[in-house]
């Protein structure tokens, strides 16, 4: 298995040399980290600007110093998000990596409240982004990590949810906070799930498939028995596997007797899986997976008017 767990990538642009803590930074090289700079030195700017040069995007830390980062990062990251010298795949780039160690965190513990405040706080910093920044779901796409595929996927579902829904429908903001967590924590049950399924590179057996299925029954019944998360939340994690049709699954809901939430999630979770590279296959170009999708449309996989509106809020976003 790889040793990538005990490590987190840092993008370069959240490196501040005035206020990024006093830790240990790490140029990846293969499959190896190299140190680049040890906890007595400053990141100066020169620093900055020789890995810019480099083109390296990130560099990486080890995971007992990540509790230090996050609090950095959480703390600085509204003002991140509002400078005007950055561009918006910079911000992207920090959004992105804030949100993966937020995730990363609350899939091993979804029970502290601390956690859950973390989580509340992260969604709306996504919705905020996404919804005043044209560029945001471009920006996003290009600078997401394959290496973190279930983490990423995460980030980017909810990004995509938040999106659609300020576009659709006049949710109360609490009610979005709620969309924005479910869909950060609708592959929870995954956790449930071997690494050696997870991981497998050739097309899974049908136990082994049957297995992946059970992920959205484990993560609501795990979730709700928390009685940490109102229902939004939950059935966004137990339904964004339900189809239109009734074909879907755990429970072979059928028409709009799937929550609104569930309905949403499920497009963009089927989207973002298309469009990222899989153990078992390369990404879809995004013409590509609209393609799909629509053909899965027509078959009843999607409420038509529903996928309609999606496509149009998804070219609006992404016209290439």
């Amino acid at each position: 298995m790889s040793n990538d767990r005990f490590w987190r990538a840092i993008s370069i642009d959240s490196i501040s040399s005035e206020l990024f803590p006093r830790v240990a930074l790490y140029l990846k090289s293969g499959s190896n980290y190299v140190l680049y700079k040890d906890p007595d030195r400053m990141f100066s700017a020169e620093d900055h600007h020789r890995l810019e040069r480099n083109s390296s995007r990130f560099l990486y830390v080890r995971s007992g110093d990540v509790d230090s980062i996050n609090e950095f990062m959480e703390n600085s990251l509204a003002e991140m998000l509002a400078r005007d010298d950055l561009s918006s795949t910079a911000k992207s780039r920090i959004l992105y990596q804030t949100s993966v160690n937020c995730v990363i965190d609350i899939f091993e513990s979804p029970e502290p409240t601390s956690n859950l405040v973390r989580c509340r706080n992260m969604v709306r910093h996504i919705l905020q982004y996404v919804s005043s920044d044209p560029h945001a779901m471009v920006s996003v796409q290009k600078v997401i990590d394959t290496g973190f595929y279930l983490f990423t996927h995460t980030v980017q579902v909810a990004a995509l949810t938040l999106l659609v829904n300020s576009e659709l429908f006049k949710l109360a903001h609490d009610e979005m906070i709620d969309v924005g967590i479910g869909c950060l924590l609708h592959d929870y049950g995954m956790t449930f799930i071997t690494n050696e399924v997870l991981e497998k590179n050739d097309a899974l057996s049908d136990i082994e498939y049957w297995k992946v299925k059970q992920h959205t029954q484990k993560g609501y019944e795990y979730l709700k028995q928390s009685g940490h998360y109102g229902e939004i939340v939950l059935n966004i994690v137990r339904y964004h596997h339900e189809r239109y049709d009734g074909n879907g699954y755990p429970t072979g809901l059928k028409g709009d007797d799937i929550p609104r939430s569930g309905q949403v999630a499920a497009l963009c979770d089927v989207y973002s899986a298309l469009i990222m590279d899989r153990p078992q296959r390369k990404a879809n170009s995004h013409a590509d997976a609209i393609k799909i999708m629509r053909e899965e449309a027509k078959s009843g996989a999607f409420k038509l008017e529903l996928f309609n509106n999606f496509v149009e809020i998804i070219h609006k976003r992404n016209p290439s």
